[in-house]
């Protein structure tokens, strides 16, 4: 009795994530099936098939909603964003996981307390750094706010991967007469290409629909980031009554990042839960 008892919580939380999961799938796919259809069929029959797909709605929001134009800046700041976080966060990630040195523990505890501290709270003293700065309404510093807000988060799941990888491997490559930027480069850097997938692919599926930085910094409709451009769509519906443009427009926003993580998941794993060879 008290085994069975034992089992009930992790029976209720496995029954609630399947159903979560269920529910999340299919709104995910309704919408899908929704953008293919036109407004009269959606309201004929909201939850039937579609007769014939109408890919015209993707154009309509691609040219007459410039969702085309959104979708090119949401493409640049976010790229832009993920390599310079890969860039800055890889070397400082391994010199507070493998280096000792003086302020070590209080520069590792910095950048945990900086994943404590919600942006919201931020977004008055960067609106007010980037307009002295003359970067409001520019995708460059919205770039800017992403790689500085991103990089405690990157850092501190870097540098549980390179906690991982064996001291010998640095003292092998010391022997030989290897610097420590050159053992870095050369040994650590490409042994950590699981920790660099994971962190690139949780940096650029959070960056990729984030709405309340953009809203803020953003205000040129040409500036709009993907996830502006579905939120001004979502108004202009109010007028128009073109809601099939409107889940065709959600679905141009989810689908790119629901297949780079389909087709990347087992890398994110091996980052997650897996080193070269621990010690």
């Amino acid at each position: 009795m008290k085994k069975i008892l034992s089992k009930i919580p992790s029976l209720v939380i496995k029954i609630f994530l399947n159903i979560w999961c269920g529910f999340s799938l299919f709104a995910f796919i309704w919408i899908v099936i929704s953008s293919l259809k036109t407004n009269r069929q959606l309201f004929e029959n909201m939850w039937g098939l579609f007769q014939n797909p109408q890919w015209d709605n993707y154009i309509t929001i691609w040219k007459n909603y410039k969702l085309g134009i959104y979708f090119a800046n949401s493409l640049i700041v976010v790229i832009v964003a993920v390599i310079g976080l890969l860039i800055i966060c890889a070397p400082v990630a391994y010199v507070l996981s493998r280096i000792k040195f003086k302020m070590k523990n209080f520069f590792t505890k910095l950048f945990t307390f900086g994943m404590g501290v919600p942006y919201q709270l931020l977004l008055v003293p960067l609106f007010f750094i980037l307009f002295k700065l003359n970067l409001i309404n520019t995708l460059t510093g919205l770039c800017l706010v992403y790689i500085a807000l991103s990089i405690p988060f990157t850092v501190f799941l870097m540098m549980g991967f390179f906690k991982t990888l064996p001291s010998t491997l640095e003292e092998a490559s010391y022997i030989d007469g290897c610097s420590p930027i050159k053992t870095f480069f050369k040994i650590m850097l490409p042994l950590g290409r699981p920790a660099l997938v994971t962190s690139g692919i949780f940096n650029l599926i959070w960056l990729w629909n984030e709405f309340l930085l953009a809203l803020t910094l953003l205000s040129a409709e040409g500036k709009y980031t993907l996830s502006m451009g579905l939120y001004s769509l979502q108004g202009s519906m109010q007028y128009t009554g073109d809601w099939v443009s409107l889940f065709a427009g959600f679905t141009t926003v989810v689908v790119p990042t629901f297949l780079v993580y389909i087709i990347l998941s087992r890398t994110i794993m091996e980052g997650l839960t897996m080193g070269a060879v621990k010690e």
